[in-house]
């Protein structure tokens, strides 16, 4: 996710009709309740993934002109609204004409072919509108190979499909436009889009913030640390990384600023934390949601894999802005002494009854994730219209009919602010179900399979690095949903065939983490990171400089990929039979091992981010940072030390070894400092 993840408040713009306004406004409402409506009330799954995207297309059209204007007034010229009608109409088609469709199947009407292809072309239009144009172009490279196969090299040539074949998968099956990235934009990621939404309405991201700053204000680079945390916090609910350094920074970074920290720095730990913001279970980012889907999981299981990567990632920043703040001899602000945490934290702790509703649903009724969004949005309901009288009947203060209705008019506008972030999940879906479709109409995935092993050969990690600058480069134009799409398709068939030849039985569930992961970071990877430029507008610094700083303290986060391909016990997998056989998978349950499992992943998070900064307790010297960085390894993936390394037979003594390594310099460091400056 990219641009939807700025929030796009229609009411900033001055619109050249009151009537357009509410026009949209109450389309984006109408989007709203109808996925509320088919969530307690399923309808065909083509029909709702067609009436899904038009709603995307007619917001899109009458949002964002074709070019900018330098009237002084939002303004949409007459073609605009052309486009916006006929544009509708071809991406309803599906739903609209859905029998006939269905009783003609290769058959199908010129009228058929001629709506299909103005349906895509439109899809394009509305992608570059939104996204720019690096995946509307992708996309169309994608339907050249389709129709030219038989003139492209003999190494990727293929029959080629015709026009009439080409707009039947693409567009009128469920194989192209309307595939499963769609399907899982109407099902499931709507829905937490809009329980984030509402949750941000209601005031739970600046409740998140506030209780942030009240516990750790006071220490030593309190305002950074607080951001971390209350991005990781905003994060497990947002499920977006630019939203929440738009939303989180705002009030972090002047105060990171202010407590000692440069422009830039301040702006890169609120970009790293907002990034990793799109990790944390319970609701990661949309392409998590796809994994599910692709590998035929319950999301659930998605989360549990998630979980001990997330919170190491989230502890390993925590630790960076320590050092920072050790290095540059911060101090605590003592004004946030004063502040009544129990009266904080009791104030808005009715903003995790939902999450505990939407956690409860999933891990303790095993009910889908479907299920449990739309159990969470129902009591949320309930807590924005009654969370004003309530407050008001504690201090005993008059209630008002105003104080009712203002919760409604919260719920509204949160409904609204939902589907204006959707739109540009829904067209990249749409999109990357294009690439999909030409994958399983030509069989370019084979064929890519014996490319990418002619270039590889066998060699698992050289493989990785491919696919991780990969998805970092297409990241630079591609919301992280596409991303994510787009090179899990192409390239992690050919990881697990390479994974097998190595010996080693990954399963996929690690292989598609591993590119989803690296589609995140591409949100902060210059030149084009989205967050850093976000963060670098606020802090008021250059967000090349922002994207790289952000980037270096991220840098942990990207070796947290390779450490669970090769070590799947950090996904709390404990062995699988079938890679991609969900079933096959045996989880981790035993509390002792998770426990020993998270603690190693601290301490080689803590290790490398030592070794980054070059400051652990204090000044790291060269021979501290290179025992540091041999800490990270045998903590991270002690299974492949003992498989290359004979002289380590067990896991434990990897362990062992690394912590009497971390302990000892530590101890070192500890005694070595001079009075006063310890940390």
């Amino acid at each position: 996710m990219k641009k939807d993840e700025q929030v796009l408040e229609v009411k900033s713009r001055e619109f050249s009709s009151k009537k357009l306004f509410w026009l949209v406004t109450l389309v984006c409402f109408a989007w709203a309740v109808f996925q509320l409506y088919i969530a307690y009330f399923p309808i065909n799954g083509t029909r709702a993934r067609s009436i899904h995207l038009g709603f995307a297309i007619f917001i899109i059209f009458a949002l964002f002109p074709a070019r900018s204007h330098s009237k002084a007034h939002f303004y949409i010229p007459f073609y605009d609204y052309i486009l916006l009608a006929v544009g509708t109409f071809a991406i309803l088609y599906p739903a609209i004409d859905f029998y006939g469709i269905a009783q003609r199947p290769g058959d199908y009407l010129q009228r058929d072919v001629v709506i299909a292809f103005l349906g895509i072309f439109v899809l394009f239009e509305a992608g570059r509108r939104m996204m720019g144009l690096a995946l509307p172009i992708i996309a169309f490279l994608f339907l050249l190979y389709c129709y030219f196969g038989q003139y492209m090299p003999d190494v990727i040539a293929h029959r080629g499909a015709s026009i009439e074949k080409l707009a039947g998968h693409m567009f009128l099956t469920t194989e192209g436009v309307f595939g499963v990235p769609v399907g899982v934009s109407t099902n499931y990621i709507y829905l937490f889009v809009l329980f984030g939404s509402l949750l941000e309405r209601a005031g739970a991201g600046q409740y998140f913030i506030n209780v942030a700053f009240a516990l750790l204000g006071r220490f030593r680079g309190g305002p950074a640390k607080a951001s971390v945390i209350a991005s990781g916090l905003t994060g497990m609910v947002s499920g977006s990384s630019t939203a929440n350094v738009v939303t989180v920074g705002t009030f972090t970074i002047p105060l990171m600023k202010k407590a000692g920290l440069s422009p830039v720095k301040a702006g890169a730990i609120e970009v790293a934390a907002g990034v990793n913001g799109q990790l944390m279970p319970p609701i990661m980012g949309a392409a998590a949601f796809i994994i599910a889907q692709f590998l035929g999981m319950e999301y659930t299981h998605i989360m549990i894999a998630a979980l001990i990567p997330a919170f190491a990632c989230y502890a390993g920043l925590f630790f960076i802005v320590h050092l920072e703040s050790c290095k540059l001899g911060l101090k605590g602000n003592s004004n946030y002494k004063r502040v009544s945490k129990l009266k904080l934290i009791l104030s808005g702790i009715h903003f995790l009854i939902p999450i505990m509703v939407l956690l409860y649903t999933l891990l303790i009724l095993k009910q889908s994730a479907f299920a449990a969004a739309f159990n969470a949005i129902g009591v949320l309901f309930i807590i924005m219209v009654l969370q004003e009288p309530v407050r008001k009947l504690i201090y005993k203060e008059q209630i008002l009919r105003q104080d009712f209705i203002q919760g409604f008019s919260d719920i509204f506008w949160a409904m609204v602010a939902a589907s204006k972030n959707m739109v540009t999940v829904a067209v990249a879906t749409a999109l990357a179900g294009v690439i999909i479709g030409s994958i399983s109409l030509t069989g370019l995935g084979a064929v890519l399979s014996d490319l990418v092993e002619a270039v590889a050969g066998d060699n698992i990690l050289l493989i990785l690095l491919m696919t991780a600058i990969m998805s970092l480069i297409l990241g630079m134009g591609l919301p992280t949903t596409a991303n994510y799409i787009v090179v899990s398709s192409l390239i992690a068939p050919v990881i697990l065939i390479l994974a097998d030849r190595n010996d080693l039985l990954v399963p996929a569930i690690a292989v598609h983490l591993f590119v989803f992961y690296f589609g995140i970071l591409a949100d902060d990877t210059p030149p084009v990171g989205i967050a850093a430029y976000a963060a670098a507008g606020i802090a008021k610094a250059n967000p090349v400089i922002v994207g790289v700083q952000g980037f270096i303290y991220d840098l942990r986060t990207a070796i947290l990929p390779f450490a669970f391909f090769f070590n799947n016990k950090l996904l709390l997998i404990e062995s699988i039979t079938t890679p991609m056989d969900p079933k096959g998978i045996t989880w981790i349950s035993d509390p002792a091992q998770i426990a020993l499992i998270f603690a190693s992943a601290l301490i080689g998070m803590f290790a490398f981010s030592s070794v980054l900064q070059g400051w652990f307790v204090k000044k790291c010297n060269a021979l501290e940072r290179v025992l540091l960085l041999c800490v990270v390894p045998l903590m991270l993936v002690p299974n492949m030390c003992v498989r290359y390394f004979d002289f380590i037979s067990s896991e434990y003594i990897c362990y062992g070894a690394a912590l009497a390594i971390y302990v000892g310099i530590f101890i070192k460091q500890w005694f070595a400092k001079p009075e006063g400056e310890q940390a």
